[in-house]
């Protein structure tokens, strides 16, 4: 039991029954994950919390995902499988078989440091209750999670709801899904994932989560190690005119959330910049879409300025034209992620050896 203030009189405390050694539930949606998910589930097994359970939802998977989890099924693993409806759908099975007072969220690629829960779970003692949302320093990396890389950005300590969707808009940052520990509470009152998205889904889910808390407690010691695994993550976009379609939503709303909790001239000139820079993904090839986004910037009283690729593809789009420079721009970095990947892939294999 822990005692919580009430009202403005601090010396007026009232008993709240917040779980002393709570349960958490690690939910993992996997969909050909084959190649991860034994060293993800290793890590889920590794946490020091104590108190934990593992729920794996196989969406569907095509390669043998289902039997290489199933080896770990035990009283604290449960391996569930659906026919495919995509991730969000799978990390709403999930939540719907688990017991928790406190939700982790996994992606069946990622790692969890030994200790991650349990710093989270400790910094519970400070934050203010069942409704403040912890979240945790994470880092990218391809094979060798050693060499992992952190890079601090502006959602990396306390924030309250607006601060962070609106430094969120306004800097392009994000937080990994399994950075966050949420309670029961807050999951429950922020409703499933949206199974119309098929990327972002977790960056909208998060807002849902975000506005129904107090607000963010960073724990920064927790960390969570995100593995990239190529072009076909859910958050890329690419020339699919589906995730166009979906990632539009998503923006809609997250103008919508934002603009809920506060309409000043700052939320709408972090929206404008927000606009401003998604708006490249859809031209030229999308005018209908260039259309909504720029009726969204009218809506914030601001106007967007045709996009403009870097300087270093001008002269493709030169000699060959915009549709020619903009697959560039998009294909150039990929081609050399791929590159880097494959090396850190040797080294990885000359280091198990």
């Amino acid at each position: 039991m822990q005692f919580q203030p009430v009202g403005s009189d601090s010396s007026m405390l009232v008993a709240v029954a917040y779980p002393v050694n709570p349960l958490v539930s690690i939910l993992i949606p996997a969909y050909n994950a084959e190649e991860w998910i034994v060293a993800t589930l290793e890590s889920a097994l590794a946490q020091t919390w104590p108190r934990k359970e593992i729920i794996v939802v196989d969406d569907g998977s095509r390669d043998s995902t289902v039997s290489v989890a199933q080896r770990f099924a035990s009283n604290e693993v449960k391996v569930i499988s659906q026919k495919n409806q995509g991730a969000a759908a799978a990390r709403n099975t999930a939540f719907s078989h688990c017991r928790g007072d406190y939700v982790q969220w996994l992606d069946a690629d990622d790692l969890l440091a030994p200790d991650k829960i349990a710093k989270q779970v400790r910094a519970m003692g400070s934050a203010q209750g069942k409704r403040t949302l912890l979240s945790s320093a994470w880092g990218r990396f391809f094979y060798r999670s050693a060499h992992a890389r952190f890079s601090p950005s502006s959602l990396w300590c306390d924030l309250s709801p607006t601060e962070w969707l609106l430094r969120k808009l306004e800097h392009n940052a994000f937080m990994q899904t399994g950075t966050w520990l949420v309670s029961r509470e807050l999951t429950e009152a922020a409703g499933p994932w949206d199974t119309r998205l098929l990327g972002d889904d977790d960056g909208e889910y998060f807002c849902r989560v975000l506005l129904a808390s107090d607000g963010v407690r960073f724990v920064p010691e927790a960390k969570l190690f995100y593995r990239i695994v190529g072009s076909n993550r859910l958050s890329h976009i690419g020339r699919s005119a589906k995730r166009m379609d979906a990632h539009l939503v998503s923006m809609k709303l997250h103008i919508g959330y934002l603009r809920k909790l506060e309409d000043s001239e700052r939320v709408r000139s972090a929206c404008l910049k927000y606009l401003q820079r998604w708006l490249i993904y859809f031209y030229p090839e999308r005018p209908d879409i260039v259309e909504q986004v720029k009726k969204l910037a009218s809506d914030v009283g601001g106007e967007l300025k045709t996009p403009r690729l870097p300087w270093k593809y001008a002269w493709i789009q030169k000699a060959f034209g915009w549709s020619l420079a903009k697959r560039a721009w998009l294909g150039l970095p990929m081609l050399k992620s791929s590159w880097v990947r494959s090396w850190d892939r040797i080294l990885y294999r000359l280091e198990r050896k």
